[in-house]
């Protein structure tokens, strides 16, 4: 479960103090499907930065299951990262000389897996999203909505606890969103993730059960009945 409590961060930018994230107070239960939104430059990305231990907060605490991120060394924060948190990003971030398998790899390395079972877990989280046929092929080799299944494979495939997807789709048309909507999804249930998202599409909010909406460094959760 994350708690965060006070939570504010600023930013010079120029001679002026940007104040991205003004006192929040956030619970997020494990299991929880969170949306994120707001306006440009309302403090979404920065909120999603700090819960995946990417940033640290000016002041107040960012708490993952009693330990707080903000408070860890460099060195435990990474290791945090590495074995309980998967990210997924607009751009896919996938290493353009790798191919999809050994992409998929790449996030298990830190963990001290072997060789073999990294190629075996690689194999499986890709085929858990419907590219059991791409293993060998590049990043240019496949659409935009494969390579994004292949950066939700890279981040599933260490069983982290919270997957962080910051604008997932936007990237993506219509068709190629609502299948990687369902993909993370599926995931979500099948893998009893907690799953975070920051998006600015209407569609994907109204369909969140919970949807956290940000502004001017302030934020208000909306629940569904």
């Amino acid at each position: 479960m994350y708690e965060l409590r006070g939570v504010t961060k600023q930013y010079r930018r120029g001679k002026e103090t940007v104040h991205a994230l003004a006192g929040v107070d956030l619970t997020i239960p494990d299991g929880d499907r969170l949306v994120i939104q707001g306006p440009t430059g309302g403090g979404k990305s920065t909120l999603l930065q700090m819960l995946g231990g990417l940033d640290r907060p000016t002041s107040g605490s960012v708490e993952l299951d009693g330990t707080d991120l903000a408070k860890l060394s460099e060195a435990k924060l990474t290791k945090v990262r590495s074995e309980s948190i998967g990210f997924v990003f607009q751009s896919f971030n996938l290493i353009p000389t790798l191919n999809a398998q050994e992409n998929v790899e790449t996030a298990l390395v830190p963990l001290g897996i072997k060789a073999a079972e990294r190629r075996e877990r690689a194999a499986e989280a890709l085929k858990s999203v419907g590219l059991d046929e791409r293993l060998t092929h590049l990043p240019s080799e496949m659409s935009g909505g494969q390579q994004q299944r292949v950066a939700i494979a890279r981040a599933l495939v260490k069983q982290p606890k919270a997957l962080l997807a910051d604008e997932p789709t936007g990237n993506l048309d219509e068709s190629m969103r609502d299948e990687i909507m369902d993909v993370l999804e599926t995931m979500w249930k099948e893998h009893g993730l907690t799953f975070i998202m920051v998006t600015h599409d209407s569609a994907i909010a109204k369909k969140a059960p919970r949807v956290a909406t940000i502004r001017k460094g302030t934020i208000t959760v909306t629940e569904k009945a």
